[in-house]
C-alpha cells in the first residue's frame, strides 16, 4: 500500500465485459504488467452507482483507490452496458472512456464481410494473440459460446466459428433430458462411462473437445500459410479444462483479452495525442 500522502502511480483500467463475467484489470498507466485483477458476475440491471461501489471496494481492498485510475478503455459485448460503464467511467474516473468498435485503428484489418457485427472482445484477443505470439494464430474464447477466430501470419483477422459453449451445453441437456441433470463440468475417468454423471461427463467434455480438436483442423488447412506452423491460443473460463485433455491447443493466456487492451490502448493513446 502507498503510504499516505507519497506519489502515487497513475493506472490504466482495462474492462472486459461478457455476457457471465466482467473482468477488471490494472496497470500501471505506462507499464504492462498487471497490477490488480478480479472478476465479478455480468448483471444487466446493475446501475453505473453501483458498479462503481463495486469497484471501489475493491481497489480499497487492495490498497487503491478510483483516483488512482487515470484512464480506461472498455471491450463489451453486452450493449446494455457499454453506456453503463462510460458514465461510470464519465462520473466517477472523471474522463470519457475509450470504447472499443471496430471504426478504430487498432493495427488489424478485418477481412469479413460485416466488420460491424465483430465482437471487441474477438478483435482485441486476435490482436493479443498476433502481437504476443506471433502468426497464423487460431484464437480460442471458451466462454457463453466457444468462438474461433483465425489470424493471418500478417495480423488480419480472417473470421472463424462460433459454437454454442461447454455450460450451456450441459444445461441444455440436463434441461431436456426428463432423467438427466445437471453434472460437474470435468473429464470422467474414461470414455465409456459407467453411470449417468460420467456417461454425460463424457458426452459434454470429450464431446466438446472432439468439437475443438475437429474445427482447428479444418481452419488449419484453410489458414493461408497455415499448417503446423500455425498457433492455438486458448482463453476464457474453461481453457484449462479443455486444455488438460487436448494436445491441440499450444498456449492458454488467461488474461490475453486484457492484455489486448492495454495494447490497443497504447495504439489509441498514440493517435489520440497526435
Amino acid at each position: 500500500m502507498t503510504p499516505h500522502g507519497s506519489a502515487r502511480t497513475p493506472l490504466l483500467l482495462a474492462v472486459d465485459i461478457s455476457n457471465t463475467g466482467i473482468k477488471f484489470g490494472l496497470y500501471p498507466h505506462d507499464g504492462d504488467t498487471l497490477r490488480a485483477r478480479w472478476r465479478i458476475a455480468t448483471v444487466r440491471e446493475k446501475t453505473a452507482d453501483e458498479y462503481a461501489m463495486l469497484l471501489s471496494e475493491l481497489m480499497r481492498h487492495s490498497g487503491l483507490r478510483l483516483e488512482d485510475i487515470a484512464d480506461t478503455i472498455i471491450s463489451s459485448v453486452v450493449p446494455q452496458l457499454t453506456p453503463v460503464f462510460t458514465d461510470l467511467a464519465t462520473q466517477y474516473l472523471g474522463r470519457e472512456p475509450i470504447v472499443v468498435s471496430h471504426t478504430m485503428d487498432l493495427g488489424l484489418r478485418l477481412l469479413v464481410d460485416n466488420p460491424w457485427e465483430t465482437g471487441a472482445d474477438r478483435m482485441i484477443s486476435a490482436l493479443a494473440a498476433h502481437r504476443l505470439y506471433g502468426g497464423p494464430a487460431i484464437v480460442i474464447q471458451f466462454g457463453t459460446a466457444t468462438s474461433f477466430d483465425c489470424v493471418s501470419a500478417e495480423g488480419d483477422f480472417l473470421g472463424g466459428a462460433i459454437a454454442p459453449g461447454l455450460g450451456i451445453s450441459a444445461e441444455a441437456l440436463a434441461r431436456a433430458g426428463a432423467r438427466l441433470f445437471q453434472v460437474e463440468l470435468t473429464p470422467p475417468p474414461a470414455a465409456i462411462g459407467k453411470n449417468t454423471a460420467h456417461t454425460m461427463q463424457s458426452g459434454i467434455v470429450f464431446g466438446h473437445v472432439g468439437l475443438v480438436e475437429g474445427l482447428v483442423a479444418r481452419l488449419r488447412a484453410e489458414l493461408p500459410g497455415g499448417g503446423t506452423s500455425t498457433r492455438v491460443v486458448a482463453h476464457g473460463g474453461l481453457a484449462d479444462l479443455v486444455a488438460g485433455v487436448t494436445s491441440c491447443i499450444d498456449i492458454v493466456d488467461a488474461h490475453l483479452i486484457l492484455r489486448g487492451l492495454r495494447l490497443a490502448y497504447d495504439r489509441l493513446r498514440a493517435q489520440r495525442e497526435t
